[in-house]
């Protein structure tokens, strides 16, 4: 059965239509879906959807496409897709970021039980928390290092890994997931322009890591990501790379 046949499942087209759907039944157990095509971990999420939508048919489920709605996606703070928003009518219940659909099956669950549900077959989908981590072979963490206890960090020793990271490359690239799984469209964009420039760069996944990015937004007084960092200064995020490799002046600065 496909989403399109199962007459819980929505792609929301408009902030008047999540709206009125919104305001049909404050009873409701209904399930967000933020998602973006580029995004590869969203396709399983996706099919994840379908399979709860045939289990919890009394759900309302709903397909956000992130960045065609920013209103919608505003609302909940969506700053990355996959993002899974579960409601009961206006009341916020759970929020899951990054392809989980085992997660979210169990969030579900434990607010629309359904008798003899259990939990998604598979393992845990690529660009989740286990996905990401420290690159073994060049020793460079590009997320929270597993040793790091962030509770017991102090503000100084934050800013040090910052600038640090900033450092440890001659291009660095504060981004939202990874180069080959990026999650969010300026990340996806920032990352194809490196690479049609042929510029050699590292990267450090900020949303595994609260602290470098909140230290981050300070230090180099800039409040959005991705930051673009070369020789250890802020030159700044995607609409000024652009302008840059547009003028030569990128090139310039990186050969210099």
């Amino acid at each position: 059965m496909t989403a399109s046949s199962l007459s819980n499942v929505v792609a929301i087209t408009s902030p008047d239509m999540f709206t009125s759907l919104m305001q049909q039944d404050l009873n409701r157990v209904t399930l967000l879906n933020f998602w973006a095509p580029w995004a590869q971990p969203c396709e399983p999420m996706m099919a994840a959807v379908r399979d709860l939508a045939a289990k919890y048919p009394h759900v309302l489920f709903m397909n956000v496409e992130a960045e065609e709605q920013p209103d919608v996606s505003e609302s909940f703070d969506v700053e990355a897709v996959p993002t899974v928003v579960l409601l009961r009518g206006h009341t916020l219940l759970s929020k899951l970021t990054g392809g989980q659909p085992q997660a979210v099956e169990q969030v579900l669950a434990a607010h629309a039980k359904v008798p003899g549900a259990s939990a998604l077959s598979g393992g845990a989908v690529g660009g989740g928390e286990h996905a990401q981590g420290v690159d073994a072979d060049l020793g460079k963490p590009h997320a929270l290092p597993t040793h790091i206890d962030v509770s017991q960090e102090s503000a100084e020793e934050t800013e040090r890994r910052c600038r640090e990271l900033m450092t440890r490359s001659r291009v660095m690239l504060f981004m939202k997931g990874q180069p080959d799984m990026p999650r969010c469209g300026f990340s996806q964009k920032t990352i194809t322009l490196l690479r049609d420039q042929n510029v050699e760069f590292d990267y450090y996944d900020i949303l595994s890591d609260e602290p470098v990015r909140q230290t981050l937004k300070v230090l180099n007084d800039w409040p959005t990501f991705p930051q673009i960092i070369v020789r250890g200064e802020l030159i700044g995020g995607l609409d000024i790379l652009m302008e840059m490799v547009a003028s030569g002046e990128f090139q310039h600065m990186i050969s210099a």
